[in-house]
């Protein structure tokens, strides 16, 4: 294939997008180089510095083929946020389209993904003591009760809600209680969207038992990588439990491993099934709120690559209004 840049307007936007395991670091890296384009990440997890391994990161190697940004830009420390994120990648995408270069976002955190290309709640800050109080009263009533409790709240999110997911229902009525407004009508009114950009939607979507044998063999691979290591030395920050980067699928696993509670084997088990449940929710999510514009119901290999750089290819080239 010729290494000549690919004509694009202006303000187009490539999105690969899919579930963990689908190839999409591999599509970005060989149309960033096929297009002049820039990486730049849209994963949750693969912000933060101390994780290159367990996030499956690009290498240092491939990062040298091409521009990549937003990759291990935040010490585990910190608290990556949507807004963050979608702030920051805004940034980038302005700098690689003032440099003629295709900005190409590549990951699966579809909450970013919506905060870039739709917007997000700007909500107003909830001061730390009513988010304490919170976490308390979700702690002393448990979940059904602190559900219970919402509901009169936040009637939307009360119902919608898990009574396990303490962090979404703590966040309900922190906001609620601190504003006086439920979270759910903060959430109907999204702004900061990039309406003057063209994204195009690439979707790697394949089949569910060949999402569940790659995550297997890619988690297998970041052990031989040196995965146990790499949480071995961020175990050895005592950074707070609730951090994201401590949340991230196999730190806890691993950490429990490297304490002696649990043996590899089961350590690797665990850390498989609780990726494979994170790929299901992913594709649910892809599959209801994800309008793609191309869509490849396969996991990424070189050998199809010709196919859908061709149908990238036709619609850069195809005016926008």
């Amino acid at each position: 294939m010729s290494s000549a840049a690919t004509p694009s307007a202006s303000n187009s936007v490539l999105v690969i997008a899919g579930p963990t395991a689908s190839g999409k670091t591999a599509l970005a890296l060989e149309l960033a180089e096929a297009l002049g384009g820039v990486v730049i990440n849209a994963d949750s997890m693969q912000v933060y510095r101390e994780l290159r391994i367990l996030t499956d990161r690009p290498s240092p190697q491939d990062e040298a083929r091409v521009p990549h940004r937003l990759f291990g830009v935040l010490p585990a420390a910190e608290r990556g946020s949507v807004a963050w994120w979608r702030d920051a990648a805004s940034a980038e995408i302005d700098a690689a389209l003032a440099a003629g270069q295709v900005p190409i976002l590549c990951g699966g955190t579809g909450l970013y993904l919506n905060a870039l290309m739709q917007g997000i709640a700007e909500v107003p800050p909830v001061p730390p003591a009513v988010v304490e109080e919170a976490i308390a009263r979700y702690r002393r009533l448990g979940g059904e009760a602190f559900r219970e409790e919402l509901r009169p709240l936040d009637p939307v999110l009360g119902a919608r809600l898990d009574p396990g997911d303490s962090q979404r229902l703590q966040r309900a009525w922190a906001v609620a209680t601190a504003t006086g407004r439920a979270l759910s009508d903060w959430q109907a009114q999204p702004t900061g969207g990039r309406d003057d950009l063209a994204f195009c939607r690439v979707l790697l979507f394949p089949p569910r038992p060949v999402s569940a044998e790659a995550v297997e063999v890619r988690f297998r691979k970041m052990i031989a990588q040196g995965a146990i290591e790499e949480v071995r030395g961020l175990a050895a920050l005592n950074l707070d439990r609730s951090l994201p980067a401590m949340r991230a699928i196999g730190v806890p696993q691993l950490i429990d491993y490297i304490d002696g509670k649990i043996d590899l084997d089961r350590t690797v088990d665990a850390s498989v099934i609780a990726t494979r449940q994170y790929a299901k929710r992913q594709r649910t999510w892809f599959r209801h709120q994800f309008l793609s514009d191309i869509r490849m119901d396969a996991q990424f290999s070189k050998s199809g690559f010709e196919k859908i750089f061709s149908e990238i290819r036709s619609w850069l080239l195809t005016p926008k209004s």
